[in-house]
């Protein structure tokens, strides 16, 4: 399996994110905060885990970013919904507004972001 650069930062395997679910990441060595990934099949959507609204962590407990049915991404301070798709908000105080994406790429089975998301 080869190495990711540099520029780049290996979350973990894509079995590590159950199907249907999501899993967070502490920031980055020298960030501040951390990344989410949630999966859908062999595609995997990452956000840096920051709400547009206030600036805290979406979950309330550790992987809890998605609601019981596992269709949105939602923040528990103040009950905001995202598409897990585009992370736009589609309900709640900051309707319109996104969550910061990160570019994301599979490789061998890897997740890899660019070692810079979440600074």
């Amino acid at each position: 399996m080869a190495e990711a650069d540099a520029a780049e930062r290996v979350l973990c395997r894509l079995e590590d994110i159950p199907e249907g679910a999501a899993r967070g990441f502490p920031a980055a060595p020298g960030g501040f905060t951390g990344l989410f990934a949630v999966r859908r099949g062999e595609q995997v959507f990452v956000y840096v885990n920051s709400c547009p609204h206030i600036g805290l962590p979406l979950e309330p407990l550790p992987d809890r970013f998605l609601d019981t049915k596992k269709q949105v991404i939602i923040c528990s301070a103040h009950g905001a919904r995202f598409r897990i798709e585009d992370g736009i908000c589609i309900t709640g105080p900051c309707i319109g507004e996104a969550l910061e994406s990160v570019p994301v790429r599979i490789e061998d089975g890897r997740v890899v972001v660019p070692a810079d998301a979440g600074l």
